[in-house]
């Protein structure tokens, strides 16, 4: 089991969830309106969060990212305490990857996802191509 991947796969969820609630994500009920990565975000610290000998170091590193989101010092800071947490607890580990293989695909803002398709012929652009004209080859 890749300890750092996964670390680096609870992230995106982890740290949205943090943006949409801060420091209030270990305390927060479930939200109707959260989305799905927001929501899994809060479960996954939640989970990690049961191991009694992380927790202060993680609820500090979440405070920080809380409190400066776009700092990446703090970001790589919370990756870390993840981390360690993971590589302590194999039964942790293995209960984060189970959750993140349950979980909705992520893309980054503007992306689009296509999932389990064959595409053949003509090719498909999906977004912006600026300045670029595209034409059909005759």
């Amino acid at each position: 089991m890749d300890i750092a991947a996964i670390a680096s796969q609870v992230m995106p969820y982890i740290t949205a969830a943090i943006g949409a609630y801060g420091a209030a994500v270990w305390t927060k009920t479930q939200d109707v309106a959260a989305d799905e990565t927001v929501s899994l975000g809060r479960r996954l610290l939640q989970r990690l969060a049961r191991r009694e000998e992380s927790r202060p170091r993680l609820e500090a590193a979440v405070a920080d990212v809380a409190e400066s989101p776009d700092d990446e010092d703090f970001t790589a800071a919370l990756r870390a305490q993840i981390k360690k947490a993971l590589a302590a607890d194999a039964q942790l580990a293995g209960d984060i990857a189970a959750m993140l293989n349950a979980s909705p695909i992520v893309a980054g803002p503007g992306s689009q996802i296509i999932s389990g398709s064959h595409i053949g012929g003509d090719a498909i652009q999906i977004g912006t191509a600026r300045d670029i004209d595209i034409h059909r080859r005759d």
